[in-house]
């Protein structure tokens, strides 16, 4: 840090902004190969959250990557800067009071253990979205799978770049749960946090 950057004390706090929405802040971070299932699990348990009035926030990849993010490339190094900035982006909206979503592929394991680390262990809810590579490809939504089979897309998570599981996530889902029963799964594990 430059000698230069003294942060200034506001007076306002991340203790009353949490007090003012009625629940803690925290990050609900969501990794698992392109066609998993992140987003379309993100958004419905965001859903179910703000059903029950609570302060909420989604990231998703492609979101990001088309704004703050779509100078990084998908080489190992940019990935690491993609997860870097998505974890300061987090712990702001954290600091504001919200409940954080981010769903992002985040294939290494040094980079989630990263992102624990910048928002706090205790603010961190990890959830694999556990569907195989044969599933993904199957589903294919965005013809990721067969550009990268093709030799279109180098740096493919599953195909030719490794995809690192979650040694110890807080909750996993697989293709075999609905989405109503990822959500349930999801939900039991974050209700102790929003108190």
């Amino acid at each position: 840090m430059s000698n230069n950057i003294i942060p200034h004390t506001y007076k306002i706090s991340r203790t009353e902004r949490q007090k003012l929405h009625g629940h803690s802040s925290f990050l609900i971070f969501f990794t698992g190969l392109s066609g998993s299932g992140k987003s379309t699990i993100a958004n419905a348990v965001e859903q179910r959250l703000h059903d029950n009035g609570i302060h909420t926030y989604t990231l998703d990849g492609d979101n990001i990557r088309s704004g703050i993010n779509k100078n990084l490339s998908f080489s190992p190094e940019d990935r690491t800067e993609n997860i870097r900035r998505i974890s300061e982006i987090s712990k702001l909206f954290i600091d504001a009071g919200l409940v954080v979503l981010a769903a992002f592929v985040a294939p290494y394991e040094k980079d989630r253990k990263a992102i624990r680390h910048a928002v706090g262990t205790e603010n961190y809810v990890e959830v694999f979205v556990n569907t195989s590579l044969e599933v993904c490809e199957r589903r294919d939504v965005k013809g990721l799978y067969a550009k990268a089979r093709r030799g279109e897309i180098s740096n493919m998570t599953g195909i030719s770049a490794p995809y690192e599981t979650p040694k110890s996530p807080h909750v996993e889902v697989t293709e075999n749960n609905s989405i109503e029963e990822s959500v349930e799964m999801i939900y039991k594990a974050i209700e102790k946090h929003l108190k």
